[in-house]
Order: structure tokens, then C-alpha cells, then sequence
């Protein structure tokens, strides 16, 4: 009896435990309703920094108001692993690069969106063309 009781918690043990690394997998990721997905936004400004981190790499770009002063944006993109099969480096972008960006924002106006796609101040393209819109770009 001791023995079918002891059995009986140690599989109880290990069905909480699997649950619980499964519930933690589930949050570990977020949804992207945080983002209009039917807008794109183009910024033109200066990168501060790239970083490349998982679960998502971020650009935050600097990027200059009509009042003469800067505004700091946070772009959140894909993970290094999907960015590299796009054809990134974690030296794509570097601090001081003048780039024009185009993002999705975020809905509650907060200065900053979701990578769509980057242009380099030499012309170079930067994204997954598989996304990017068809809509004509501002200039």
C-alpha cells in the first residue's frame, strides 16, 4: 500500500511539474494585437543601438521632432534566429547609423512599433521583403 501511495505522488509530482513548464512556455511569448497591423509609420533617424537579444531584437532609433529636439522609439523585430535566415548580422546595425524605418505602430500611440522593414543611408534594404507592403513609400 505504501509503496502504490508513493508511486501514485511521484506521478502526481511529475504531471504538476510538466504543466507547469508547459503553462510557462505559453507566456513566454506575446501577442502582437499590441500593434496596428493595417498602418505602416516611416522614421528617419539615427540608430542608438541594436540589440540583438531573444526572444526579440529590438532597434532603438532616435529620431528628431519639429521642435528641434529627438524622440526615442523602441522597434521591437524577429528573433537573431529568423532575422539571420533574412539575412542579418548582429552587425547590421550600428550606433550612429542614419536609417529611415518602416514600422507598424503601437495602438496606444506609444513611440514605438513593430519592424517592418529598414532602409540604409547607402540605400541598402533591410527586412523581410515577404511582408513589407505594397503601398507606396513617403518620401
Amino acid at each position: 500500500m505504501v509503496g502504490q501511495m508513493t508511486r501514485r505522488l511521484m506521478q502526481m509530482a511529475a504531471l504538476v511539474a510538466a504543466s507547469g513548464a508547459i503553462v510557462s512556455g505559453a507566456n513566454a511569448h506575446h501577442s502582437f494585437a499590441m500593434f496596428d497591423r493595417q498602418k505602416e509609420v516611416v522614421l528617419k533617424g539615427t540608430v542608438r543601438t541594436f540589440q540583438w537579444t531573444n526572444p526579440h531584437s529590438f532597434i532603438e532609433l532616435d529620431v528628431p521632432d519639429a521642435q528641434g529636439g529627438v524622440q526615442a522609439f523602441s522597434i521591437e523585430m524577429n528573433s537573431p534566429n529568423n532575422l539571420v535566415r533574412q539575412g542579418w548580422k548582429s552587425s547590421s546595425l550600428k550606433p550612429g547609423d542614419k536609417v529611415s524605418v518602416t514600422m507598424n505602430p503601437l495602438r496606444d500611440g506609444a513611440k514605438g512599433g513593430l519592424f517592418v522593414s529598414a532602409e540604409l543611408a547607402d540605400g541598402r534594404f533591410l527586412g523581410d521583403r515577404t511582408v513589407v507592403s505594397q503601398q507606396p513609400r513617403p518620401n
